[in-house]
């Protein structure tokens, strides 16, 4: 008959308490990469939405800058603390809009920029 030299009582609570804290570190640091991304998305879209109402036909000045705010008011608090900024030069429109991601570990900043060119009416004369 054989004796043990060793129990085994006990691994498992070591290797539990081992392995525990890397499993909470991956398991927060998706959901952080998730916020940053939903983040990024939202930034994106505000500063599309804004190149598509300030580059229209005729849009008064301001135009893109409402609706990105109006945007970002509806689309929940993915990003904290956003500024947008709207510049038309000549025949191009470009937003970008800023802002941090929603905090569970880190929260990472975020800028995102669209660009657009101004709609205008063009003839066969003059396109």
């Amino acid at each position: 008959m054989m004796r043990r030299l060793r129990s085994d009582r006990g691994s498992a609570a070591v290797e539990l308490a081992i392995l525990f804290p890397a499993v909470l570190l991956l398991l927060f640091a998706s959901i952080q990469t998730a916020a940053w991304f939903l983040a990024r998305n939202v930034a994106m879209t505000a500063a599309q939405e804004a190149v598509t109402a300030q580059r229209a036909y005729n849009a008064p000045d301001g135009a893109g800058h409402a609706r990105a705010t109006r945007f970002l008011n509806g689309a929940g608090d993915w990003l904290v603390g956003p500024t947008v900024t709207v510049v038309r030069d000549g025949d191009d429109v470009s937003a970008t809009v800023t802002g941090r991601s929603l905090r569970f570990v880190v929260a990472f900043d975020v800028s995102q920029t669209a660009h657009g060119r101004v709609e205008r009416f063009s003839s066969e004369e003059q396109p």
